[in-house]
């Protein structure tokens, strides 16, 4: 049987029976098109907040007001208003909607059904994210939402997830979307030491998402106000189901393996290169291949560039219990992953287990509390700038051996650090401990009025350790090891009330008010030590040496807020929704603590209109359009201020001041967004979809100026700027075939166009990457490669008047690529049939251009001894060569300098099944 899932509402509103004179008792069952029926319908008597849920036959029953009018909805069906009259008995058959246009959308502090918003708002289910072989919901969800770009920052498991909603608001402020889990705003920024992050998001186990609901435009999110201008992210988990106890089991297991790797130079080919390298610039080959320490006449043909890599696979065991009766409700889930990376030495262990409960008082009095608790464990591989890393392997030349033919031990004397031996001798562990909690109580003191308050906490604690037996790079010859804990307490209180009323056949009006406040507390403590009796202890504790260490540190936000929004409907087609919210923050300058943000949006349901009504071909169509102002909030949290350090002198306490000038004046960066849409259904709704076109303005950016040094500060964080973001969506959804063989297709594609508009000075980065006023962020910016002088075999680039030249001094600076992708999109079929389910996402980006920041070691034609791309045979030789490859030079920089020969078209796709 197919279980349908109702989605809780956040706002709080308790189906309750609410007794009154002349009620009537109404029963009933609720089928689907074949006649089976479905457990966990909502009936809800329309106008109130007087409603159940069907038991586990589709059964139900309820007392309701004379006249009354039931509405009848559940996920995946059309939902349908049954007037009740005289009967006693109603038996309910839904039908089945692709489009789910009558489903409860969760949006902020609320519910919705989907014809009721006003805003841009994606909604996935369950079904999206379970048992999907990824470490953290985000990527589950990867192209299957419009507007929405997910990145994987690398290939290694529990990384940091990048995450783009109608693209980047900000310069150097986060662009990372608000986290909303249960109500409650979590920690989602990474925690630890490394340059490379964590993923704090890979805590949450993805089967236990009942829905998850992407705020796109002002109109959903500036109920967030300040910290809402890069979307919102709301995840609601599973809630237990009156009716017969439920019991799932499940297994999965996978592999996963690299693709399109660069292939490199085998020991001849190498042999070759560097030898004509060495002659082309009058060295000894053979001297300069030995005065490096590698063996010209070595009989090794080592492939390094294998190394770093292995076939990765995953297993995970699931199990939940759900149900409950009228009074109480439960799920219960427990879950154990372990995933084992491409690259070697990296593997990820998660084990969660989840209680939420909610349990009706009274009619008019409920209380919920959900509580989850996890432990992962991440055996990391260091950052991939760092020697220490093994994808770093292919730069080591082939000629010399992973093992030493004398000792038959890892080979320590290679061209570059062999980091083999930190997995041999060594261990780079991070393991966490997280909780999820949330315990709320809803009351309904007069009809129609609910007030909901509920108290939350994120608490997340991090173990970084890491350890280096004696002999490796960083352990010298006595070891080495650090230590890192960090402990992050986010606890959140929302307090609200929510009124809805049905005047007469045609106005229905929501009003919700409401106060919040959040505060998160940050402490770490770090040590590191040399000196270690042997590879047995690893702790710092063991070390001889206690060569540094942080002691305490703490830091925090907090935020106070004050919100409203109304939702008016008038004859169920004309939709009129506002929202205002205000918030203050420790983060910004006294001057400035405090910001409003706001939005309004209307709607007009037109297949509700007589021309449209019960039209065969024209089941659905809404337009919408919508306005508003949000914010952006994260920064560091004392950027506003003056600060001073702690300076020990001759054994004596003392503080210095900071480098970094405070600014009382500083406030939030604010985004001003407009959104048109249009939501269709057509032909029983087999063929619908949305298209929405958007304009998104920030002002007040926030960055960093440089100051003069001579006055003893380096710079001050001011709001300075702008930038534009502008875009298209569509997403198309159709039936294919809707017998007991069903196959549903979902599409969908999204084009950006981002431009900063306004910059007191270029940023450049170190790779080329830029912002630069009247173009998009990021854009790559410096000189321009013009292929290779065909005579003489000198790398060319363009000079400022268009001509080329072979000094890269004289080279112009120009635009030579853009990372901003062209569109985005992904396909998602899905076939079904007697229960078995098969479902096939691709996901696509196009246009954008990526720069190689290794092409300047492993592509520049034996400048230096590194391994190199095996292109590199493509070199010119002699005069009248056509080719793009310089002439190999010996340590003569031919070519070498960072230029637009490694940027290079970033078109990449995806599968998942």
């Amino acid at each position: 049987m197919k279980q349908n899932f109702l989605i809780p509402l956040a706002c709080g509103l308790a189906f309750a029976s609410t007794a009154a004179a002349q009620t009537r008792a109404v029963s009933g069952r609720v089928t689907d098109a074949g006649g089976t029926g479905l457990p966990g319908v909502t009936v809800l008597e329309r106008g109130t907040t007087n409603g159940t849920s069907t038991d586990a036959s589709g059964a139900f029953s309820l007392s309701v007001q004379p006249g009354a009018t039931l509405v009848i909805s559940s996920i995946g069906f059309e939902t349908q208003n049954v007037t009740v009259g005289d009967r006693t008995s109603v038996p309910v058959t839904l039908r089945s909607s692709a489009t789910e246009l009558g489903e409860a959308v969760v949006v902020g502090y609320g519910t919705q059904t989907k014809a009721d918003v006003t805003g841009s708002v994606t909604q996935l289910s369950s079904k999206d994210v379970q048992n999907v072989p990824t470490v953290s919901f985000e990527q589950a969800i990867q192209g299957r939402t419009p507007g929405v770009q997910i990145n994987q920052t690398s290939g290694k498991l529990g990384a940091g997830v990048q995450i783009r909603v109608r693209g980047a608001s900000s310069v150097t402020a986060s662009n990372q979307p608000l986290y909303v889990i249960d109500g409650i705003p979590v920690t989602s920024q990474d925690v630890g030491s490394d340059t490379e992050p964590l993923n704090p998001l890979a805590d949450l186990n993805p089967n236990d998402i009942e829905s998850i609901t992407i705020l796109k435009d002002a109109a959903s999110s500036a109920i967030y106000g300040s910290r809402a201008s890069n979307g919102v992210v709301l995840v609601t988990t599973k809630q237990g189901r009156q009716g017969q106890t439920k019991v799932n089991l499940g297994y999965y297991i996978g592999t996963s393996e690299t693709t399109k790797r660069r292939k490199f130079l085998n020991a001849a080919q190498y042999k070759e290169l560097f030898t004509e390298a060495a002659n082309n610039e009058g060295y000894d080959p053979q001297e300069e291949f030995e005065g490096n320490g590698i063996d010209f006449n070595s009989p090794y043909d080592q492939k390094w560039s294998d190394e770093p890599f292995r076939k990765g696979k995953v297993t995970q065991y699931d199990l939940n219990v759900s149900g409950g009766d009228a009074k109480t409700r439960f799920y219960l889930s427990t879950t154990y992953n372990d995933q084992t990376g491409i690259i070697i030495g990296n593997r990820y262990r998660r084990g969660s287990a989840r209680i939420n409960l909610d349990h009706s008082i009274s009619d008019k009095l409920k209380v919920g509390f959900n509580l989850s608790l996890t432990r992962s464990v991440n055996d990391r591989t260091p950052n991939d700038n760092a020697f220490s890393n093994p994808v770093q392997l292919n730069a080591l030349p082939p000629l010399q051996p992973k093992y030493d033919p004398t000792t038959g031990e890892l080979n320590r004397n290679t061209l570059y650090y062999n980091n083999l031996l930190d997995l041999d001798k060594g261990s780079n562990r991070a393991g966490t401990y997280r909780s999820f909690s949330n315990v709320n109580l809803s009351y309904q003191p007069i009809k129609n009025l609910t007030l909901r308050t509920e108290a939350g906490a994120d608490y997340l604690n991090l173990n970084e350790d890491i350890y280096r037996a004696a002999g490796t790079q960083d352990g010298g010859n006595s070891g080495y090891g650090y230590s890192n804990q960090v402990q992050v307490i986010n606890y959140t209180t929302n307090n609200t009330a929510t009124y809805l009323k049905t005047i007469g056949e045609n106005h229905s009006i929501e009003a919700l008010a409401g106060f919040s406040f959040q505060r998160s507390d940050n402490q770490t403590t770090s040590a590191e030590g040399r000196g270690f009796p042997n590879a047995e202890f690893t702790r710092v504790s063991s070390a001889a040496i206690k060569t540094a260490g942080s002691g305490s540190t703490r830091s925090g936000f907090s935020f106070v807020s004050y919100f409203g929004r109304i939702n008016y409907a008038f004859q169920g087609k004309y939709l009129v929704s506002g929202s205002v919210r205000r918030d203050g923050s420790s983060r910004f300058g006294a001057n400035n603590r405090y910001g409003t943000f706001g939005a309004g949006s209307v709607g007009w349901l037109i297949s509700e209109e007589g021309f449209l009504k019960d039209n065969a071909i024209v089941n659905y169509l809404k337009v919408r359009a919508s306005y508003g102002l949000t914010g952006n909030a994260e920064i560091g949290n004392f950027a506003s201020r003056n600060l001073y350090g702690a300076l020990p002198y001759a054994d004596q306490a003392g503080i210095v001041p900071s480098t970094t000038v405070g600014n009382p004046n500083l406030t939030w960066e604010s985004t001003a967004q407009t959104d048109i849409g249009l939501e269709f259904g057509f032909l029983d709704n087999r063929i619908s979809g949305e298209i929405d076109v958007y304009e998104k303005k920030t002002r007040d950016l926030l960055l960093s100026r440089p100051l003069s040094y001579s006055n003893g500060y380096t710079s001050v964080t001011e709001n300075v700027g702008s930038l534009r973001n502008r875009g298209l969506e569509i997403a198309l959804n159709t039936r294919n075939f809707d017998g007991p063989f069903k196959w549903t297709t979902n599409f969908n594609i999204s084009f950006n166009r981002n431009k900063i508009t306004s910059l007191a000075a270029p940023i450049q980065s170190g790779y080329l990457g830029s912002v630069r006023e009247g173009q998009p962020i990021g854009i790559f910016y410096g000189r321009k490669y013009a292929g290779v002088n065909p005579e003489n075999g000198d790398a060319l680039y363009y000079a400022a008047d268009g001509s080329t030249t072979n000094l890269a001094s004289r080279a112009g600076l120009q635009v030579v690529g853009n990372p901003n992708p062209d569109f985005t999109g992904g396909i998602t079929n899905t076939l079904s049939y007697k229960g078995f389910d098969l479902s096939a996402l691709g996901q696509f980006v196009y246009g954008n251009d990526i720069y190689n920041a290794a092409g300047v070691y492993q592509s520049v034609n034996g400048d230096y001894f590194d391994n190199q791309t095996i292109d590199q045979l493509k070199r010119w030789q002699k005069p009248g060569d056509m080719t793009n490859v310089p002439q190999a030079r010996l340590y003569a920089g031919n070519g070498t300098v960072q230029s637009s020969r490694w940027v290079t078209g970033g078109l990449s796709s995806g599968l998942k099944t």
